[in-house]
């Protein structure tokens, strides 16, 4: 098949489940197999991982404005008239949004450091991805339908430092076992810890911005010094459509599902977590993989 079709389905893929509670990484892993992509060669590898910065450059984008306003807060600078958010009240800087989402980084990134070489393991496990597809779609079906009427935080102003760490650590279980979808972990987690749907889904959106810096660096890091890449023409071209692609669809992504959420919450997506997961298990036997 085409490189840069290639490029474009996956980028496509990225933009799609990234954010989505459907794990990014099963989806990735799936489609990769389904093209035939030798998971060996280290500049797919690479691709995969490059990719998934494009998405999280469209959080960036979307939430510009409350990102700028949380730092202005935080540094004690006036925030313009009619801005969004509004001023909150005084807060400790313990419990600043910032701070909140750096403290959920840190719980989960220094534990997921020292299991990298597991977490790889996971990765090439097809049985683990579609376990955790099942697993978390049950999970995420009873966590909303139990949670979500109990919810008493409407905003990440309101969080706790307890919220945050608590968060962090549901984040753990989502990088130890592929599948299991970051977004999902941290809006179930979220949930649990009394927030509402659409404050879960907020703070699972700003909590991306360090969390996939720092994993999808780390990884091409790794990967540079290993097996160092000498790229052509064509291969920058075909990370460059991936990367784009990957952007646009993620940013279109977030704005649909951060209305589709106030309106209708997670059900369906459990519910294809589910399938989804039921279906690869049986392809799994089936093929004795």
């Amino acid at each position: 098949m085409n490189a840069y079709l290639i490029a474009l389905i996956l980028g496509i893929v990225e933009g799609l489940t990234e954010f989505l509670p459907v794990s990014s990484t099963a989806h990735i892993r799936l489609v990769q197999d389904c093209l035939k992509i030798n998971l060996n060669d280290e500049y797919w590898k690479m691709f995969a991982i490059v990719i998934q910065l494009g998405a999280i450059l469209s959080v960036v984008v979307f939430f510009n404005r409350r990102l700028i306003n949380f730092v202005k807060s935080f540094f004690g600078l006036p925030i313009a008239a009619g801005s969004d958010p509004a001023p909150a009240a005084p807060r400790t800087w313990l419990k600043h949004p910032l701070v909140l989402v750096m403290i959920a980084f840190v719980v989960t990134a220094l534990p997921c450091y020292l299991i990298d070489k597991k977490i790889g393991e996971n990765l090439e496990s097809l049985k683990i991805i579609a376990l955790s597809l099942l697993i978390g779609g049950v999970a995420m079906w009873i966590v909303d339908a139990y949670f979500s009427r109990r919810a008493k935080v409407h905003s990440i102003e309101a969080m706790t430092l307890p919220q945050a760490i608590v968060i962090g650590f549901f984040q753990i279980f989502a990088a130890a076992f592929p599948g299991t979808s970051r977004s999902m972990a941290t809006i179930a987690g979220g949930q649990m810890m009394g927030l509402s749907r659409s404050a879960a889904l907020e703070f699972s959106f700003f909590l991306s911005i360090p969390v996939m810096v720092a994993a999808t660096s780390f990884k091409l890091l790794q990967f540079i010094r290993k097996t160092p890449i000498a790229m052509t023409g064509e291969q920058w071209g075909v990370l460059a459509v991936g990367f784009a692609v990957s952007f646009v669809v993620a940013l279109a992504c977030i704005a649909w599902f951060m209305g589709w959420v106030r309106r209708r919450g997670f059900m369906p997506f459990a519910i294809y977590r589910i399938v989804l997961g039921s279906a690869v298990l049986i392809w799994v036997f089936q093929s004795g993989r």
